[in-house]
């Protein structure tokens, strides 16, 4: 069998209406880091020391399409993973009433009888991430 050539993830980049509101959420409700910015792009990169987010400024929000995941091509949603069932329980707690912040299902079984368990939420800028659990 042929191995990968890939190792992972290096790093997702996301296109935001609202850079500030983008930092502000993945660094205040989650916990990441501010690790690098290009100002004239606009650009940020936030981190929680395992995984690397790209935010990038849309040049016209107004006019901005915003995703659908019924109908676009692309990134259906972003997941990131979470320790176990606190951890999980913490993050909704943080971003339930997070400004900008839209919750589809709070934490749950990823499917029936699963002890899996995660949430999504459509965060500022209508991007759905996913926190979910590690599977057992």
């Amino acid at each position: 069998m042929t191995q990968p050539l890939t190792t992972g993830a290096h790093h997702v980049g996301l296109s935001v209406p609202d850079l500030d509101a983008a930092t502000d959420f993945f660094r205040d409700a989650l916990g990441y880091k501010v690790v690098g910015e290009i100002p004239t792009y606009p650009a940020r990169f936030v981190s929680d020391g395992k995984t690397l987010l790209t935010l990038w400024q849309v040049e016209d929000p107004a006019t901005a399409t915003p995703f659908d995941r019924r109908r676009n091509v692309g990134l259906h949603h972003l997941a990131l993973g979470v320790r176990d069932a606190a951890a999980l329980d913490e993050v909704h707690r943080r971003i339930a009433d997070w400004p900008g912040v839209s919750i589809e299902f709070g934490p749950g079984p990823m499917r029936s009888g699963s002890a899996v368990h995660h949430l999504i939420a459509a965060i500022p800028g209508g991007i759905r991430v996913e926190f979910a659990m590690p599977f057992a």
